[in-house]
Parts: structure tokens; sequence; C-alpha cells
């Protein structure tokens, strides 16, 4: 029955001429409803927007902190390379462009053995004896992460002799970069869950304050969705605020990871500073207007 309704009322809907005039007043209406109800909440706006702001700065900086540790970890972990020292017999050109095509290696660059041993004998004063030393190979990683996988392949080769890396320097960079992924990770959890509860409470207290009104508004037949948008459009309201004012500490921390790349000559990551802005007020209305939702759906059974 309730489906034939439904299609009934399509039906009509698309036989209905359309008055975009009349849906501009409908818009206008919910925007004015939505300002009427941020007036309404008074003095407790400014503890709201405050509130999320100091939520958002966290994860602002947080997130920012993380691209930055991220591009250190990648300008680091570019320098790590796998030495393979290769057998005698070995056919060093075709090895080495044999492991420049292995995922995640970046390049291959070969020192023949006796380049290895010209050098070895311009720093030491050696005996006229025979080169002992083998062809070596320097392989590029793009990733700490990915460097086990390509050792382990580098060593099924039959022409490696052995290999040899910088073994702690690459797990405490995986370390670094696990901490860090999983740190963002928990704060964004945190960020959310808080961010609902604030707009949840603060919803919850506009609905009660207007439950008679909302009433006379189903009586007389006004949609869900009217009843519902101006609600949401608060709680995006209050996220989008609190993440504007949360834009002025994060310049403080980009400020600061800018002098910190300075330091280490290392290059800052590429329009991070724009990915983060648009990220903290993506976030901050996305959040905002689903806490805004979810109150909705608890407190007001429409």
């Amino acid at each position: 029955m309730n489906s034939k309704k439904q299609k009934l009322k399509k039906q009509v809907k698309e036989h209905m001429p359309k008055d975009w005039l009349s849906d501009i007043r409908i818009i206008y209406r919910i925007t004015m409803e939505a300002v009427n109800d941020i007036k309404r909440t008074g003095i407790m706006n400014l503890v709201i927007i405050t509130t999320m702001a100091a939520i958002l700065s966290i994860f602002g900086a947080l997130f920012r902190t993380t691209i930055s540790m991220s591009q250190f970890a990648h300008e680091l972990g570019s320098v790590l390379e796998i030495s393979v020292y290769l057998k005698q017999d070995a056919p060093a050109k075709k090895v080495a462009d044999k492991f420049a095509k292995i995922n995640h290696v970046t390049g291959v660059r070969l020192i023949p053995r006796d380049v290895s041993w010209k050098d070895l004998r311009k720093d030491i004063d050696l005996p006229n004896i025979s080169n002992p030393l083998p062809d070596t190979l320097h392989v590029k990683v793009d990733t700490p992460l990915s460097i086990n996988d390509v050792l382990t392949e580098i060593k099924q080769d039959r022409y490696v002799e052995d290999t040899g890396y910088a073994e702690e320097f690459a797990k405490r960079l995986q370390l670094i970069t696990h901490v860090v992924n999983t740190t963002t990770l928990l704060v964004t959890l945190i960020v959310a869950i808080l961010t609902i509860t604030i707009i949840n409470n603060t919803i919850q207290l506009v609905i009660q304050s207007r439950k008679e009104e909302i009433e006379i508004m189903r009586l007389m037949g006004v949609s869900n969705w009217y009843i519902r948008i101006p609600l949401v459009l608060q709680g995006a309201f209050y996220g989008f605020a609190g993440a504007t004012v949360a834009l002025i500490p994060l310049q403080i921390v980009q400020n600061a990871l800018l002098t910190v790349h300075k330091f280490f000559l290392i290059p800052a990551p590429a329009l991070a500073e724009n990915m983060v802005i648009l990220t903290l007020l993506s976030v901050g209305v996305v959040f905002g207007a689903g806490g805004s939702l979810l109150s909705i759906k608890k407190h007001l059974q429409v």
C-alpha cells in the first residue's frame, strides 16, 4: 500500500509545473530558520565554537605535522640503499638491469670491481696483489617499508654473493612512519567522537526549545526535511566556524614546520598548507552536520 502511495506521489510531482521562485523561497526560509536557531542558542554559540576550534586545532596541527614527518621519512628513505655484492662470474650489467625492474626499486647504480679497487688503493697503501673486490650494485628503494620485500627478491638471484644495508636506520624509519600514521588515525577518531558529542548535545537543546513549534509544523503537514535541514545547517555552521578559528593556531604550526624544513635542508611538501586547510574545513562541516543528523534521529522522530 505504501509503495503505491509513493508511486502516486512521484507521478503527481512529475506532472506538477516547477515553480523556481517557490523553491528559492523555501531555501530562504530554511536558511533563516537555521540562523534563528543559532540566535536562540545565544552565548552558548561562543562556547561551542571555541570548543570545536580547540579540538580541530589539535587535529589540524597533528595532520600537518604528519605530512612533514612523511616528507622527512621519504627524503631519508630515498637515500637508503641496498649494497649488493655479486659473484666473480656475474654479468653485472644484466643483473643491474634485472634489479631495476623490481617493484619499489627507483634506481640501480653499478660500481665495477676495478673502480672500487682503484679507489681503495688511493685511500690505503696496499701491496701489488690481484683485485679481490666484487662488482657492487647500489639499489635504491622508494620507501623504508618496501626494503625487506626488495631485499628478499634480490637474495634469490643466483649471482648475488652477499647484501648489506643500514638495517637499524631502516627499522627506525619504519617505526616512525607507523607511529605517525597510527596516531593520526586515533586523533581523527577522537575528533569525530568529541565533535559529534558536542553537536549532539547542542541540537538536543535546540529541539527541546522548539518542541511545541515542531509539533505544530508536523500537524500542518510540513515536510520532515523542512524540519531537519535547519538543524543540520546549524551543526555544519558550528563545524565551519570552529575550523575557521582553528586556522589561526594552524598557521603558527605551519611556520614552525617550515623553519624545521629549512634547518634540515629538506623541501617542504608542496601544497601541504592548502591540503590541511581544505581537510580541516571539510572535517568540521561533515562532522558538524553528521552530529546534527545523529541527534535528530535520536531525539526527533521525523
